[in-house]
């Protein structure tokens, strides 16, 4: 019988690429559907592979849209065309995993067929898994600094390159900060660009006190966060030119740095970006012209050791490393230095959301003193899926009107372990649960 499912198919570079329910809508609002987000990625393609090509890509797919569950997947599907080149990647974990790297636009619109909207390249080429070829800085505003402070933070950040003879490529996150990618000459391990990011965030904090910040703890962040750990291995983030889930459709915008004093990230969408592209070329077409030298960031990374400043935290899936500090929240040490609860675990961020205005509700008087930076919405990465943690810095609430420890509402961590099985499986972790009177 013939089938009843909806399919086009579009022929890039030589190739027949298959469009399953290319009418299939994948953004609500903006009434975009896949075959909008397949057209996209075909119109900047150029740019798009020079952020995300050759490199292998974990594939972060939105099967239901924007709206419904996503999940992240390292190894590429068995099913796949013959045609698409992969990788064998080994983890942290000890794990490996082939990932899928496109080296043309055919590949990239078969990613978007598997509803891949966003690009998430590992910051290495295929051809050296071992040492990265870019280093980034990623401006991650906390709650309630606005898009001025961000550009007040990347004018520092491009005068710090500038005194360390880096050269930095500006682009909107897609969201709310701002990502500067720096070519670098291919003989680093992740380690040591990790070590690079770190001072050199150090260092930006030390210029712009107010503005930045290298603290790895959220209760202790202020201003604009460098986020250093974005530079530790099998860590992505979203490439040049990917899409982003925002009901507007927002992309990852290229800059020139003359841009950035008037821009606004919503002016970057799936529907503006390609006459942008064509109008004015790529601004980082020159990129990889332009490799650059760590070793005046790593002169400074050890001066800072000498001087009694080691080390910062790892991300907590990573396994302790030498020399770093205790990996012991601050809320959590022997002797609190941030007064937190933890209100709400869920696998949506709306439900979590909804548990925290119940939240206040119940405590009207405790809520009204919170400023923007004390709520703390983490995105927490599980196997496959992320799940939502909200927690409260109650610092700014008068010690008589601090509510204790509730029990969390609501309570649903989930388990990406249930359904799976292998050789490599890791052990099942037990349920996390709120402790009396702290997260």
């Amino acid at each position: 019988m013939p089938s009843r499912t909806e399919q086009e198919i579009l022929t890039v570079v030589g190739r027949d690429i298959t469009i399953s329910n290319p009418r299939k809508v994948l953004f609500p609002q903006a009434g975009y559907t896949k075959l909008d987000v397949v057209r996209y990625y075909l119109a900047v393609s150029d740019g798009a592979l020079r952020g995300a090509g050759n490199r292998p890509n974990v594939l972060v797919r939105y099967p239901n849209g924007i709206d419904g569950e996503f999940f992240y997947q390292k190894r590429a599907p068995e099913s796949r065309p013959d045609w698409i080149e992969v990788v064998a990647l080994q983890f942290p974990s000890g794990r490996t995993a082939e990932e899928v790297v496109p080296r043309d636009a055919a590949t990239l619109l078969w990613m978007a067929n598997l509803a891949c909207l966003e690009l998430h390249p590992h910051p290495v080429r295929a051809d050296d898994l071992d040492h990265p070829d870019e280093l980034r800085v990623d401006l991650d505003p906390v709650p309630g600094v606005t898009w001025d402070q961000v550009r007040d933070v990347a004018s520092v950040v491009r005068g710090t390159l500038d005194d360390f003879k880096l050269i930095g490529w500006p682009k909107t996150s897609g969201s709310r900060g701002m990502h500067v990618y720096v070519r670098i000459e291919r003989k680093w391990t992740f380690g040591e660009v990790r070590r690079a990011a770190l001072a050199f965030a150090r260092e930006v904090e030390r210029r712009a006190p107010d503005l930045a910040t290298a603290k790895w703890w959220k209760e202790e962040r202020h201003g604009v966060f460098l986020d250093y750990n974005q530079n530790a291995k099998d860590r992505t983030i979203a490439a040049a030119y990917s899409i982003r889930p925002r009901p507007d459709a927002r992309v990852s915008a290229p800059l020139d740095w003359s841009e950035i004093a008037d821009c606004d990230p919503a002016d970057f969408t799936l529907r503006t970006m390609p006459s942008r592209v064509a109008d004015k070329g790529d601004p980082h077409s020159a990129m990889d012209d332009h490799p650059c030298s760590l070793e005046s960031l790593l002169e400074l990374s050890e001066r800072h050791e000498r001087e009694g400043l080691g080390d910062a935290p790892w991300p907590p899936h990573y396994q302790k490393q030498p020399g770093e500090p205790a990996r012991v929240q601050p809320s959590r040490r022997r002797t609190p230095t941030r007064p937190l609860i933890e209100i709400a675990r869920a696998q949506r961020k709306d439900a979590a959301l909804a548990g925290m205005e119940r939240w206040k509700a119940r405590h009207p008087e405790a809520a009204a003193h919170l400023e923007p930076a004390d709520v703390l919405v983490d995105a927490m990465r599980g196997r496959f899926h992320t799940w939502t943690r909200i927690r409260l810095n109650l610092q700014h609430v008068p010690t008589e009107l601090r509510p204790p420890q509730e029990a969390l509402d609501p309570d649903e961590t989930p388990d990406d372990w249930s359904n799976y099985s292998g050789k490599d499986a890791w052990p099942r972790p037990k349920k996390p649960r709120a402790k009396r009177g702290q997260p």
